[in-house]
C-alpha cells in the first residue's frame, strides 16, 4: 500500500465512537466547569481521547469524517484528538430516491466513495439492512463495525481494525 488511493478506507463517526453517550459503569462522570474552557459550549467534548487520533492514523487507512458534525469535525474535534483536516462524507440530497427503508443515510454515499476499495466503517448506528445493502452493493471487502456508544472505541475494536486490515491488505 504506497499511494492513498490504494489504501483502505475508514468512514469514522463522531458520537458514539469518538464521544462516548455513558459515562463508565459505576462512575458519575462530573464535566469541570469554567468560564474560560474552549469547550463550555459542548461538554461532552471532554470525553474525547488526545490519542485516539495517534491510534486511528498507525491503522494505515485513508480516515474520512462519516458525521453530522460534517466539516465541523476537522474544525473541532480533529485538532483534540490530534488528527489533520479530513474529507468529510456528504449527505445524499433529500429528495435521494431509491433507498430501502431502514438503510442508514451514511450507506449508499459510503460504497460510492469507496468505489470498490476496501473500507471499515466505525459508527454506533449501524443496522442487518446496512450490512445487507454493502453485502449487496459493494464489489470490495468491507467491515461494518458497530462501536458501543456507551463506551466509543476501545483496545477491542482497535485489535478488529488491525486483523481485519492485516487480512484485506496485507504487506
Amino acid at each position: 500500500m504506497t499511494s492513498t488511493a490504494e489504501r483502505p478506507l475508514l468512514f469514522l463517526d463522531v458520537d458514539g465512537p469518538l464521544i462516548p453517550f455513558g459515562s463508565p459503569a459505576g462512575q458519575v462522570e462530573v464535566a469541570p466547569v469554567s468560564s474560560t474552557t474552549v469547550d463550555q459550549g459542548n461538554p461532552l467534548l471532554a470525553r474525547l481521547d488526545p490519542g485516539i487520533g495517534a491510534r486511528l492514523m498507525a491503522l494505515g487507512c485513508r480516515l474520512v469524517w462519516a458525521t453530522t458534525w460534517m466539516e465541523e469535525a476537522n474544525e473541532v474535534i480533529a485538532p483534540r484528538i490530534g488528527l489533520p483536516r479530513l474529507p468529510v462524507l456528504e449527505w445524499p440530497d433529500a429528495g435521494a430516491e431509491g433507498s430501502p427503508r431502514g438503510l442508514h443515510w451514511k450507506t449508499r454515499p459510503m460504497v460510492e466513495w469507496a468505489a470498490g476499495r476496501p473500507f471499515v466503517w466505525v459508527d454506533d448506528e449501524i443496522s442487518a439492512i446496512d450490512r445487507l445493502w454493502v453485502d449487496a452493493s459493494h464489489p470490495g471487502p468491507s467491515l461494518l463495525h458497530q462501536v458501543e456508544p456507551a463506551q466509543g472505541l476501545t483496545d477491542g475494536d482497535f485489535s478488529t481494525f488491525a486483523g481485519w486490515l492485516d487480512a484485506v491488505a496485507p504487506g
